[in-house]
This record gives C-alpha cells, structure tokens and sequence, in this order.
C-alpha cells in the first residue's frame, strides 16, 4: 500500500531538524509522498530545499491568509518569480480565515484572488485553506477559474463540497476525522463520492484522537487516519490507499515527478 500526504508543513518549528528522520518514517509507514506547502514568503526556500532534499516531498508555494498582515506587495512579486522558476506542484497554503480575531478580511481577499490569478497564470492547482470562509472562497473560485486543488481541512456543507466538486477540486480528510465526536465530518467522510477525497495529516497540527494530548502530528500516521477512513466507508484500507492516491495525482499532477512508478501505476 503507499499514500500520500497532500499537506504537511514538515518545516514547522516544532520539528527542528528532524526533517530527515521524519521522512524516513513516513515512507516506512508507506507514506510514499508529502505535499509540503509553504505559509509565508520567509519559508519559500525552506520549502524548495526540501523538496530538493527528499525526492518524495512535493514543494508548494504560497502565502497563507494567517500571515498577509506582515506580508508585502513584493511577497506576491517574489512568489510571482520562483513560480515561473520553479517545480512546484501547486500554489498554497493560500485561501481566507475568518475564524481569528480581528481578521483583516479586505486584506486575506486581496492576496487570496492575487495568488488564484498567479495559479491561473501558470497552470497549477491550488491548495486552499478555508476555515470559516467557505462560501467566499467559492465565490472567487467562480470568478478567477484555476485548474481545481484541494479545499484543505474540510469541514464545510454536504452542498458546499459539492460545489467544491464541481469546480474540479478534491476535499482533504485527516486527523479531525479520526474523533468520534465529529458527526457531521464523519458524515461526510462516509458518503462523498469517493473519488473526491485525498487524505493529509497538517503535520504537526491537527493531531488524531489516537495521539496523547499536546503530541504533533506526523506524516507517518497517515495510514492510521486511512484506517478510519475505511472504517467508516466500510471498505478495506488498500481500497482506500489506491482510490485517494489515485485523486490526489489526478488534482495535483505535478506530483509524478516525486513518485514511485509502482504508485503511479495504481
């Protein structure tokens, strides 16, 4: 079985240099690849270095909405520059959060349809992050047509993945599935068509019910999320690892590139 993590931040602070040792475990568990998409202009080379480290990590790049209030114009110029430069299989974390305090919503919308405009540009896909903001993003997605991506973290409407569906993206399912608490994620985890659903860990975030409290995340416990996964669509695990392997090459192509033969050949 192999899977694949669409959204990791293996740069992340709480993992120091353990880049290396995380990987390794990763791909032992059969985690075969991970999407790794930068937050802010000062992680773009991190990101890129890594990627060029581990032939299993796919770099993204873009400016998340969290961090648009210190971010400048230029950001968008410099991200504009290493998309062109680049192999990069999509342009994220990128999206609106309405969910903070004080968000400056103006600002989010500003860089958000400034980065689906340089999606669109270079044809790539787009990995969005939507929390609280679902509607608005579907909005610009209808307006600034970009070739689909992944609605990260989903945790939106049954009619609201379907709109995501129609407009060619696949929904990311992780750790928050895993909690018996979760109905109506659970819910939709059961019942979306299949073929709509890739699986990410948000490591070190989003932690899954099975870890100990202020534990991180790891790309390694992506197999164990698959497992609820199968559980509740009552279909088996290499089922799952094939079908949402499968979805996310087809929603991020770019990904071929960091693969094995045998997982593209699933």
């Amino acid at each position: 079985m192999h899977f694949i993590d669409t959204h990791c931040h293996l740069d992340a602070a709480e993992f120091g240099n353990t880049q290396a040792a995380l990987v390794a475990a990763a791909q032992h568990a059969g985690v075969n690849c991970i999407v790794l998409p930068a937050v802010e202009r000062a992680n773009f080379q991190t990101v890129l270095d890594l990627g060029r480290q581990h032939d299993c990590c796919a770099p993204a790049l873009g400016i998340h909405p969290m961090y648009v209030a210190h971010a400048k114009a230029d950001d968008l110029a410099a991200l504009d520059r290493l998309l062109q430069a680049s192999t990069v299989i999509a342009v994220g974390e990128i999206g609106l959060d309405f969910f903070v305090e004080h968000y400056d919503q103006p600002r989010q919308e500003e860089f958000f349809i400034a980065q689906l405009k340089l999606a669109r540009k270079y044809n790539l896909p787009v990995l969005l992050h939507v929390r609280k903001s679902v509607d608005t993003i579907l909005k610009y997605l209808r307006q600034i047509r970009v070739p689909g991506g992944i609605a990260h973290a989903f945790n939106g409407s049954r009619q609201q993945a379907d709109e995501f569906i129609k407009l060619g993206f696949k929904l990311g399912f992780g750790g928050a599935m895993t909690y018996t608490r979760a109905n109506r994620l659970r819910d939709l985890a059961a019942t979306l068509p299949l073929e709509a659903i890739v699986l990410e860990t948000d490591a070190p975030d989003i932690p899954p019910a099975f870890l100990e409290r202020g534990m991180p995340n790891k790309p390694e416990y992506l197999p164990r999320i698959a497992h609820t996964l199968a559980e509740l669509r009552c279909i088996s695990l290499p089922e799952i690892a094939a079908a949402t392997s499968a979805n996310a090459i087809a929603v991020l192509p770019g990904l071929t590139g960091s693969l094995s033969p045998a997982t593209i050949a699933r």
